[in-house]
């Protein structure tokens, strides 16, 4: 008997039946945690206290070890077989015969709780083939290959409206939490990333540690019609990877996250893993583009479960100038407009 999702209300009948569920299993979670959220101080769980330090020196918060207990409890038992967090340090092998493997951000922009600002739970996942198992040494072998393998990724993000974006790998798909039903409604919403866009995302007040390629870049696009950019850009910053990633899905733009010579920053803060490769899916499937300033994401290997790496996206012709301007030959960066090949014609 086929498979009818519960948390849904027009998911993709094509789906496999396996990863059906498991979408609606996340679904399930979102749904309560959408709830424990919206009560704020109300809400039995404390979502503001801070607990600790985890493993890779970020601060946590009590809603943080909240969101990870529920996906991970959500997906025992099921055709999850690994399950990846970004607040667990190891890969947890499930048990069973499942043949998926989930990476999650339980909760993404914590920080942002007590402003009520936007905050999401961001997910990827991958086959679990039996060719795989052959040849994965490790538990975390299957999260460490190139993006491209993911067979789907997404978030959920806790807003005005609480919504469900997905793809799975043909185009990205939008639902809406109607909470009088607690399932999630398909948006009906095509979403396509324009090609140009006159609006950037960058922490500025970083900018004393950047490389100078990316000090010319911003400074260029802070000149507007006066500088090489001949362009008005308006600046944004939310400091929620999810919020950002959603308005840019909403209506374009480029988010920038640039190493800097800061320690531990120097492969930038967002790791590869639970952030990078399922964002990067996304932006691709809505027409956008996503790299390290260098290096296509999505083709990106990884050595490490929690790596961390440098991440731009958005529009795709921005990111193309972007990574013009990290091309730029040494001699050739310079603070003068005039002297920069890239305008050079």
């Amino acid at each position: 008997m086929k498979y009818v999702p519960e948390y849904f209300e027009n998911l993709p009948e094509e789906l496999d039946e396996d990863l059906s569920q498991t979408i609606d299993k996340i679904a399930k979670v979102a749904c309560s945690l959408s709830y424990a959220i919206s009560l704020g101080n109300l809400s039995p769980h404390n979502i503001n206290k801070k607990t600790s330090i985890n493993f890779d020196g970020d601060e946590q918060k009590e809603l943080d070890v909240y969101a990870d207990e529920s996906y991970l409890m959500a997906v025992r038992n099921s055709n999850v077989k690994l399950y990846a967090s970004e607040e667990q340090n190891e890969v947890l092998d499930l048990g069973g015969c499942g043949n998926l493997a989930l990476a999650i951000d339980p909760l993404d922009g914590s920080s942002n709780i007590d402003t009520n600002v936007s905050i999401g739970s961001i997910f990827s996942i991958r086959s679990l083939s039996k060719q795989n198992l052959k040849v994965i040494k490790k538990k975390s072998d299957i999260f460490l290959t190139a993006g491209s393998e993911q067979i789907a990724a997404g978030y959920v993000i806790f807003g005005p409206q609480t919504m469900f974006v997905v793809t799975f790998g043909n185009g990205v798909k939008s639902f809406i939490l109607d909470r009088d039903k607690n399932i999630f409604i398909d948006s009906k919403k095509e979403i396509s990333i324009p090609a140009n866009t006159k609006e950037y995302a960058v922490n500025a007040s970083n900018a004393r540690h950047w490389e100078k390629r990316m000090k010319n870049y911003i400074d260029d696009s802070i000149a507007g019609k006066s500088g090489p950019r001949g362009i008005d850009f308006n600046m944004r910053w939310v400091a929620s990877l999810v919020a950002e990633t959603h308005r840019i899905l909403s209506r374009g733009g480029i988010f920038i996250y640039p190493a800097d010579s800061r320690k531990g920053y120097e492969k930038g803060r967002l790791r590869m893993v639970y952030e990078c490769a399922p964002i990067a899916f996304l932006i691709e499937q809505a027409g956008g583009a996503a790299t390290d300033s260098f290096n296509r994401i999505l083709d990106i290997e990884v050595n490490d479960l929690h790596e961390r790496t440098p991440f731009a996206f958005g529009s795709r012709n921005e990111i193309a100038r972007l990574q013009a301007y990290n091309d730029l030959p040494e001699a050739e960066v310079s603070p003068l407009f005039g002297k920069r090949g890239l305008f050079n014609n």
